[in-house]
C-alpha cells in the first residue's frame, strides 16, 4: 500500500515542488516547474516509477519530523538501536537552476543509512542514460540532465542508483540533485552549508513579514509559507495545487490534474496576502490575473496555465496504476473548456477589492472588465458548469447566478466609489434583475433553502457563499434556513460535502470526501450569524486535520479518517487563513467583503 497522504511534506522554490514521504523518500518532483512533463517521481504510491529514498538501512526506526521555524525546510529525524539522525531537506529559492538538497546528520552513535535513487522522466515512461562523474552522476533523457553532487560512493543496481553509507554524531553528508536542460551547461552551485543557510534565511525573511496576532499564528503562518511554495515566481500565479491525478475517492476516477491556477481563487488568495501585509504577492497575483485574462470576454477560462496558457489539453497517462489504484492518471485538465459564469464574478470582484486596499488601477483593466461585464449583460441568463465543473449537462447554477450579481454589483459600485466611468445604471438595473430572479428560482419554500440549480431540490455548499459576498445578510431567513439544511444534509461527521454525488448526478460515479474549502465556509456563515461557539468548534476540527507538519489537502474522508485529493490544496489553506481572520476580533474578508 502507498503512503497515506498525509504522510508527505513540501518542499519548494517558488517554482516547482516536491513531496517527501516520512520514511524519507521524495515521491513527486517535475522539473522545472509544477507542470513540466520532466517528472523526476511519476506519482505517489507508484515507487517503481520513480523515487528517491534516504533513511535508515535496518528496520525498525522510529520517525518525528517537523520544519524548521518560519521556513519550509524539513528536518526527519530517525532513531534507531544504534543511533540517531536528522535528514534535511530543502530546494533552494535562489539562483538559476531548480536544485534539491538533502543533507544527513549524525546526531547521537552511528546509523547505517541507504540511498535509493531512481530516475524516470514523463511521468515514469523515461529511463535516463546515466554515467557516473567525479563526485557523483549525470542522467540525461532529451531535454533534460540531472547532476547528483555527493562524497557518498554510488553504484548501478537494476536501472537505479544505490549508495550505503553510515554517519556518526557529528558528521554531516550532502546530497544536492541539479536539474537543467541538457543543451546547457550545468549553472554554477553553492556549496551544501551556505545553500542551506541562504534558503533557511530566505525563508525567515519572507514569513517574517507576515502581519497576523491571531490566536492561531503558527496555523496561519505555515498556510501562507505553503501558498507562497506554491507561487510560480516569474510571473506570480498561483497554482491550486502540487500535485495531479490523488483522488477524491480511493480507487475512483474523480481524479485531476491540478497543477494550474484557476480564477475563483483569486478573491479568496488576494485577502489571505493582503491582510497577512504580502502587498507585492497581492500585486503578481493581480498582474498574472488580468496578463491571463487578456482578449475576448467570451473566450474567458476558469483556469489558466502558470504563465497564462490557454490550452491545457487533458490527457491520460495509462502506463501508471495511479495512487491506491485510482485509475486514470490525469495530465491536463479539460474543465478549462468549460463555460463557468461564476468566474466573470470573482474577476470583477478581485478587481473591486483591490481598489479598496489602494493597489494601483490603471485604465486598461478598468476597460477589460468593461468589456466583461458587456459581455455578461446577455452571458448571465446562460447555463453553465457551474464551481464544481460538472461533466454533465449545463444547468442554471444559483451560485453562477450569484456570482454574475456580484459581477454587476462590484461595477455599480467602482462607479460610485471610485469615480469609474462606465454603464453605472445599467449594471445597477441589471444587478437586481439577477438579484430578484435568484431569490424567485433559486429558494425553494418546500426545502427552506437555496437550491443547487433552477428547479431542483439537491443543495449545495457552494451557497454558503451567498452571504459571504454580501448578495443577502447573514440573519436573513433564506440564509439562516440554508445554513440548516446544509448542517442537515451535506455535513457528516462535522465536515461538509459539496453537494449529494449519487450516480449521474454529476457525470460520474459517486462517492468522494468532505470537501474541506466548503467546511471553512460553514464556519465562516457561522461567524457571520453571531454562532461563536460553533464557527470556533469547527474551525478546530478543521485545523485538526492537518498533517503533522501543518499541511492539508483537498478533501478529507471521515469514515477512514484520512486526507484525500490533490496535496497540499491552496484552496484549503486560504481558507484556513481567511476563517482565522474572520474569528479575529478585528473581523476578515468574510465581514469585510459582505460590505463591499
Amino acid at each position: 500500500m502507498p503512503s497515506r497522504i498525509e504522510d508527505y511534506a513540501l518542499i519548494g522554490d517558488c517554482q516547482t515542488a516536491a513531496l517527501v514521504g516520512k520514511d524519507g523518500s521524495l515521491d513527486w518532483l517535475c522539473f522545472p516547474r509544477f507542470d513540466s512533463p520532466a517528472c523526476f517521481a511519476a506519482l505517489l504510491g507508484t515507487r517503481d516509477n520513480g523515487r528517491w529514498q534516504i533513511g535508515p538501512a535496518a528496520e525498525g526506526y522510529s520517525v518525528r519530523r517537523a520544519y524548521r521555524d518560519g521556513t519550509l525546510v524539513l528536518d526527519t529525524t530517525f532513531t534507531t538501536d544504534d543511533g540517531e539522525v536528522v535528514l534535511t531537506d530543502c530546494m533552494l529559492p535562489f539562483g538559476d537552476g531548480t536544485e534539491v538538497l538533502r543533507v544527513v546528520e549524525g546526531k547521537r552513535g552511528r546509523v547505517a543509512l541507504r540511498m535509493d535513487l531512481v530516475i524516470r522522466f514523463d511521468y515514469g515512461s523515461i529511463v535516463p542514460w546515466v554515467r557516473s562523474e567525479p563526485g557523483g552522476l549525470l542522467a540525461i533523457a532529451g531535454p533534460d540532465t540531472l547532476h547528483l553532487h555527493t562524497p557518498v560512493p554510488l553504484r548501478g543496481e537494476n536501472l537505479a542508483t544505490v549508495a550505503e553509507f553510515s554517519v556518526a554524531a557529528g558528521e554531516r553528508v550532502p546530497f544536492l540533485l541539479t536539474w537543467h536542460p541538457s543543451h546547457l551547461p550545468a549553472p554554477e552551485g553553492l556549496g551544501a552549508d551556505e545553500a542551506l543557510r541562504r534558503t533557511e534565511a530566505w525563508w525567515r525573511d519572507w514569513s517574517g513579514r507576515c502581519h497576523d496576532d491571531s490566536e492561531w499564528r503558527e496555523a496561519v503562518v505555515r498556510s501562507l509559507i505553503t501558498l507562497k511554495a506554491l507561487t510560480y515566481a516569474p510571473t506570480g500565479g498561483i497554482v491550486a495545487a502540487a500535485t495531479t491525478s490523488l483522488p477524491e475517492h480511493l480507487g475512483g476516477v474523480r481524479n485531476w490534474d491540478y497543477r494550474y491556477c484557476w480564477l475563483r481563487d483569486a478573491t479568496f488568495t488576494l485577502y489571505s496576502l493582503l491582510q497577512a501585509g504580502y502587498l507585492d504577492e497581492a500585486k503578481a497575483w493581480r498582474e498574472w490575473l488580468l496578463r491571463a485574462v487578456a482578449g475576448a470576454p467570451d473566450a474567458l477560462q476558469i483556469m489558466y496555465g502558470l504563465a497564462g496558457e490557454r490550452r491545457l489539453t487533458e490527457f491520460e497517462v495509462g502506463w501508471l496504476s495511479g495512487y491506491a489504484d485510482s485509475r486514470p492518471v490525469r495530465v491536463g485538465n479539460a474543465a478549462h473548456e468549460q463555460f463557468q459564469l461564476d468566474v466573470y464574478g470573482e474577476l470583477l470582484d478581485v478587481m473591486y477589492q483591490c481598489c479598496r486596499a489602494g493597489l494601483d488601477d490603471d485604465e486598461p483593466a478598468w476597460r477589460l472588465q468593461q468589456a466583461v461585464l458587456g459581455f455578461l449583460e446577455e452571458a448571465w441568463r446562460r447555463p453553465d458548469e457551474g464551481i464544481w465543473e460538472v461533466r454533465g449537462p449545463r444547468r442554471h447554477f444559483t451560485h453562477s447566478k450569484v456570482m454574475a450579481w456580484v459581477a454587476f454589483d462590484r461595477a455599480t459600485k467602482a462607479v460610485k466609489h471610485f469615480d469609474k466611468e462606465g454603464a453605472g445604471e445599467k449594471w445597477r438595473r441589471l444587478r437586481d434583475e439577477v438579484h430578484a430572479e435568484v431569490c424567485a428560482r433559486g429558494f425553494d419554500p418546500d426545502v427552506g433553502a437555496f437550491v443547487q440549480s433552477y428547479g431542483a431540490r439537491a443543495l449545495d455548499a457552494s451557497l454558503l457563499m451567498i452571504p459571504l459576498v454580501g448578495f443577502l445578510p447573514p440573519e436573513d431567513a433564506r440564509v439562516t434556513g440554508t445554513v440548516a439544511a446544509i448542517e442537515r444534509e451535506l455535513m457528516h461527521d462535522g465536515f461538509v460535502a459539496r453537494y449529494p454525488t449519487a450516480e449521474g448526478v454529476d457525470g460520474l460515479p459517486p462517492g468522494e470526501g468532505a470537501f474541506l474549502a466548503c467546511t471553512f465556509w460553514l464556519a465562516d456563515n457561522y461567524a457571520l450569524m453571531g454562532r461563536q461557539d460553533d464557527a470556533r468548534r469547527t474551525f478546530e476540527r478543521l485545523l485538526a486535520l492537518r498533517n503533522d507538519v501543518g499541511l492539508l489537502s483537498e478533501e478529507y474522508d471521515p469514515k477512514a479518517k484520512r486526507l484525500l485529493g490533490n496535496f497540499p490544496q491552496a484552496f484549503s489553506h486560504v481558507g484556513l487563513v481567511n476563517t482565522a481572520r474572520n474569528l479575529s476580533h478585528a473581523g476578515g474578508p468574510a465581514h469585510h467583503r459582505k460590505e463591499s
